[in-house]
């Protein structure tokens, strides 16, 4: 007769049902059925170890995309634009998936490269790099980013500087803001992320704005300015603070997008603590709010230490984000965002575009009517 199951320890085992258990069956990957970018990404979602988390974190930017309270903040870090990504990004502006960024500045001023039409280039491994500085080539890895296309993107700064009121004080999203402008106005048929956001009033943050070819640009006009007799324009990283803050706290429902870390993802973190200390230090009659929603597309380790390494489990800790067991949802997915980045956006506008909701027929007359 037999009465159990032992596991060398002396202690009977009982071995579970997982059907009884309720647990979730895996799936094998079956490429027969798949016939689409998101149908291959939900089959990822069945599968394990980083595919799932891709497809699991597709689920949770689908839902930010279609919770209409929900604001979403997407931050940047590292060369997605050097690395041809920038068109992913204004296509999430364009659709109005993402309502406001927060980037490093090189992703901006690289990104201001492709939006007036110059390119990037494959990297020869056979020319050194002392070679690459004496023919004007600024190397990113794989990709070459030439001195001219940044002395192109000095022009557009110099036009934007020379138009500014020297009595309106700088700051990243204004500055940024007149960037896109001048890029919609002059800069037909292409595209790019600040002419996107300017076009969709999407703010753009640049927290660390001197660490950029775009905070270098300012520092020589205002060194210009200086030798010609005319006052500097001043910067002041505060109102960009204040901006953004503000503008979360009118929302109802806060996601944030984090590829990659840094400051981008810290600075847009911080508004949980920074609203916090200012009700509990200072007094203030504010509403206390964390980020509901995160996906993270970063292959930074946990074990170094870094933020961005850090899973959203830990900025709970820090008031930055609604626990799960509240109602927070989060994916987090560790691969290179050049491969993360494009499969789960193109899943997830194949899912918005799919299930858009078929006005009815009372509704198509009220917009004629309206036309009319």
């Amino acid at each position: 007769m037999k009465h159990g199951n032992h596991d060398g320890t002396g202690v009977d085992r009982h071995l579970h049902d997982p059907l009884q258990d309720r647990l979730i069956p895996l799936e094998p990957l079956d490429l027969n059925r798949v016939r689409s970018i998101d149908d291959l990404v939900r089959a990822m979602a069945k599968t394990a170890f980083t595919g799932r988390q891709l497809g699991e974190a597709a689920d949770v930017l689908e839902a930010m995309a279609r919770d209409k309270d929900c604001f979403v903040v997407m931050t940047l870090a590292g060369a997605m634009t050097v690395a041809k990504q920038g068109l992913i990004i204004a296509e999430l502006i364009d659709r109005g998936v993402v309502n406001a960024i927060v980037s490093t500045g090189a992703l901006m001023a690289h990104g201001l490269v492709e939006a007036t039409g110059r390119a990037h280039f494959r990297y020869n491994p056979d020319v050194s790099d002392t070679e690459l500085y004496e023919q004007g080539y600024n190397r990113v890895y794989d990709t070459l980013e030439p001195e001219k296309n940044l002395d192109d993107v000095e022009q557009v700064m110099f036009h934007v500087l020379e138009d500014w009121d020297p009595n309106e004080v700088l700051c990243s999203y204004k500055l940024n803001r007149q960037i896109g402008e001048h890029l919609s106005k002059n800069a037909k048929g292409q595209r790019g992320i600040l002419k996107s956001a300017f076009e969709k009033g999407v703010p753009v943050f640049v927290p660390a704005f001197t660490d950029s070819e775009l905070g270098l640009d300012v520092a020589l006009s205002n060194r210009l300015r200086e030798g010609s007799g005319r006052h500097k324009l001043r910067f002041d990283p505060f109102e960009d603070l204040e901006h953004f803050a503000s503008t979360l706290l009118r929302q109802k429902r806060l996601g944030i997008f984090t590829i990659g870390g840094g400051v981008p993802r810290n600075w847009s973190q911080q508004f949980g603590p920074f609203i916090e200390l200012r009700h509990r230090r200072m007094g203030e009659n504010v509403p206390l709010k964390r980020y509901h929603y995160g996906v993270r597309i970063c292959p930074e380790p946990v074990y170094w230490g870094g933020l961005s390494g850090s899973p959203y489990s830990e900025a709970i800790s820090w008031g930055k984000f609604v626990p799960p067991a509240e109602g927070g949802r989060f994916g987090e997915v560790f691969v290179d965002a050049t491969v993360g980045l494009p499969l789960i956006v193109a899943a997830v506008l194949e899912r918005l575009e799919k299930n858009k909701e078929i006005p009815s027929e009372k509704a198509i007359r009220q917009k004629v009517a309206v036309r009319k």
